[in-house]
């Protein structure tokens, strides 16, 4: 009987030990996992939620998520106006989820493509933007050309007092100062967005 209870006791006892170690790996397995997790992961898995983010020089900028990159967001709010975020200019987020995107084609493509892509497309539809630095001054006018690390705006003629002779302003701006750059009618979609 007392041999029972001993090998009872020594089986309970290693039972609980496996558990423990058991537990132990499973929680430093998850720090792992979540040590690996970008921002850019779950701001990716917000798609379509809403967001509100704090934004240097821009304050408090909100909208749901309507597609995000390695390094930017996009949001739009309910008149359709949208704002790029990078995220580098991003100092807090309220809305986010705890579980990371989920890869699916889009997403893929979407990953890969930075800031500059949507820069360039913005570019291309010609559209007036408001960019917001991150000092808290903007600028308004069309983005004219994207660089490997800046920006030029253009301010538009009627902005100057309309004068034909008179040359447009143009401002070239570090992407390292971007915090937002807004548009009324809707940032040219993004990939898988359509």
């Amino acid at each position: 009987m007392r041999w029972e209870r001993l090998f009872d006791d020594l089986e309970a006892q290693f039972d609980q030990e496996e558990r423990t170690d058991l537990e132990a790996e499973i929680a430093d397995r998850t720090r792992r996992e979540v040590a690996q997790l970008r921002l850019s992961d779950l701001v990716r898995a917000a798609v379509d939620r809403p967001l509100t983010l704090g934004v240097l020089g821009a304050g408090a900028v909100s909208g749901s998520v309507r597609a995000a990159g390695p390094d930017w967001v996009l949001l739009s709010d309910p008149a359709g106006a949208e704002a790029l975020v990078p995220l580098a200019a991003v100092t807090r987020v309220s809305g986010l989820g705890s579980r990371p995107a989920a890869p699916g084609p889009a997403a893929t493509v979407t990953r890969r493509l930075g800031v500059g892509y949507v820069l360039r497309r913005i570019a291309r539809d010609r559209s007036e933007v408001v960019v917001t630095l991150t000092d808290a001054t903007s600028v308004s006018g069309t983005v004219d050309r994207v660089g490997a690390d800046f920006i030029e705006v253009v301010e538009p003629r009627h902005a100057l007092g309309g004068r034909a002779r008179e040359p447009l302003a143009s401002w070239t701006v570090p992407r390292r100062a971007l915090a937002a750059v807004r548009r009324s009618g809707g940032v040219a979609a993004a990939p898988g967005t359509h």
